[in-house]
């Protein structure tokens, strides 16, 4: 029964007006009015806490749903401001939102959720095609890919810090070339500044200087249909895919590898799991969302695999993120902590951010003693 429904059924007695007030918190916890994610369904080790960091209301297109969260996004990433960025993702929800462009957001770490009225305040620069990951380096400078899946070519975006988007890398080939990227997505950046970026379709990592021009086309390749990609500043980078081309895309065929710097050389460390976010606690364990086994994990610099929480349920995730340790992100008190992208099932149209906080390494390195 809704809540307008129960308040009919009751006179506005004050004893009565009592039980409306209780009655309504009830509905109100129990999820009925806009409930969000429910961490019954999540499984921690001992000595950690999640809570919500980031949710919104009135994103739900269901009205009989009115699920809680965010527009539906793939991934987020943290400056070294606090400040969230995230993008709307267009691909497979066309049908919901009647377009191929999505905007990018920026949401200061004082501020945590959103609604149809208050967005337009988080909103930064223009709405850009199928966007997917969003990067930031040590500058501050933000970086989109994109995909324009009708016209066959992906571009990266460099934001300015005023939001004004300039194409970095790829966009439209030359007449009777071939294009840069098919279907960038992650983004990743070393010691020196150089970007580097994953395509899907290609399965292969493009390397570019800061400045956009291409220094090696094929820098790493038979990857198959990776994704995620995250630099290690002892000098390597994390490489998640899907597995080959051919293959289900399911778990048990997903790859991460681990590629040396400078020349790129790749190890395989860990088979099975689609990777679909992954992110370097503060002593430099890879975190990985496991997203078709609603798994998280650990994976030591050696490859040693350490199981981490679980999600049952419905419960999909998608991305994960540690944020850069640093004056402003201590003061928010986020510094250290871990963030996951949750939703009730695959590409449903609102999600949200938990945070979940805890001896991430501490536990890591306790495990392997244990084994």
């Amino acid at each position: 029964m809704s809540t307008k429904n129960l308040i009919r059924k009751i006179n506005f007695h004050p004893f009565r007006l009592i039980s409306i007030l209780l009655l309504a918190v009830l509905v109100l916890h129990s999820g009925a009015a806009g409930g969000g994610f429910d961490f019954d369904d999540m499984t921690l080790p001992p000595g950690f806490k999640a809570s919500t960091y980031f949710t919104g209301s009135g994103f739900d297109p269901d009205e009989n749903q009115n699920a809680g969260g965010i527009p539906a996004i793939v991934s987020f990433v943290f400056d070294h401001d606090g400040n969230l960025y995230f993008a709307r993702t267009a691909n497979r929800l066309r049908e919901i939102y009647d377009s191929d462009s999505a905007p990018i957001y920026r949401v200061p770490a004082d501020v945590r959720r959103i609604d149809p009225k208050t967005e337009r305040k988080y909103l930064f620069g223009p709405e850009l095609k199928d966007p997917d990951e969003v990067a930031v380096n040590d500058k501050g400078e933000v970086f989109v890919s994109s995909s324009d899946l009708r016209e066959g070519f992906g571009s990266v975006y460099r934001l300015s810090s005023d939001g004004k988007a300039a194409l970095f890398a790829g966009g439209p080939p030359a007449k009777g070339g071939r294009p840069l990227f098919m279907d960038p997505e992650g983004i990743a950046f070393d010691h020196q500044g150089q970007v580097y970026v994953t395509d899907r379709d290609l399965g292969k990592v493009v390397k570019l200087d800061q400045s956009g021009r291409v220094i090696h086309p094929d820098f790493m390749t038979g990857l198959g249909r990776v994704r995620t990609l995250t630099f290690d500043p002892r000098g390597f980078f994390w490489v998640g895919s899907d597995g080959p081309h051919f293959t289900p895309h399911e778990d048990g065929s997903g790859r991460i590898f681990r590629a040396d710097l400078p020349d790129g050389r790749l190890k395989l460390l860990h088979s099975g799991p689609l990777a679909s976010g992954m992110g370097l606690s503060p002593k430099g364990n890879l975190f990985a969302a496991q997203r078709r086994s609603g798994l998280l994990f650990a994976l030591t610099p050696g490859g040693r695999r350490v199981e981490f929480a679980a999600f049952r349920g419905n419960a999909a995730l998608r991305t994960l993120a540690f944020p850069p340790d640093t004056k402003a992100t201590r003061q928010a008190g986020i510094a250290g902590d871990l963030f996951v992208m949750v939703f009730p099932e695959l590409d449903y149209p609102v999600r949200e951010i938990i945070r979940i906080s805890g001896p991430f390494d501490d536990y890591v390195e306790k495990a392997v003693r244990g084994n």
